[in-house]
């Protein structure tokens, strides 16, 4: 839990470097998959953990004790309203990181594999 709201830990392969790079990040569900928003707080520019999964989309999750292997990708232009709804639910200040930004922030799916 980070400041009341869940939180997990992605880890992606640097899209330059080939290391592991690991960020703790929000999360909410939808059915099975995880779901993460690449905000970055409205900068606009995307932030490097989602440059990086998009280059290399096989990433480790860990939620608890719980550390699988799992493919990433940004949603949909379908699935997006819904799954931003669902992630606004969980933390409201994504709708102002959306209003700082001329970028579209990308809602993640995260599916084990």
């Amino acid at each position: 839990m980070w400041e009341g709201v869940p939180a997990l830990l992605l880890t992606t392969t640097g899209r330059r470097s080939g290391m592991p790079r690991t960020t703790p990040l929000i999360y909410g569900r939808d059915g099975d998959r995880y779901l993460v928003v690449a905000s970055r707080g409205g900068a606009p520019a995307h932030p490097d953990w989602y440059q990086n999964l998009v280059a290399q989309p096989e990433v480790w999750v860990q939620v608890m004790a719980d550390r699988f292997k799992a493919r990433a990708r940004t949603s949909t232009a379908a699935e997006n309203p819904k799954l931003w709804k669902t992630m606004t639910s969980i933390w409201p200040p994504y709708d102002e990181y959306q209003a700082r930004t001329t970028r579209e922030i990308p809602v993640v799916t995260i599916e084990r594999v």
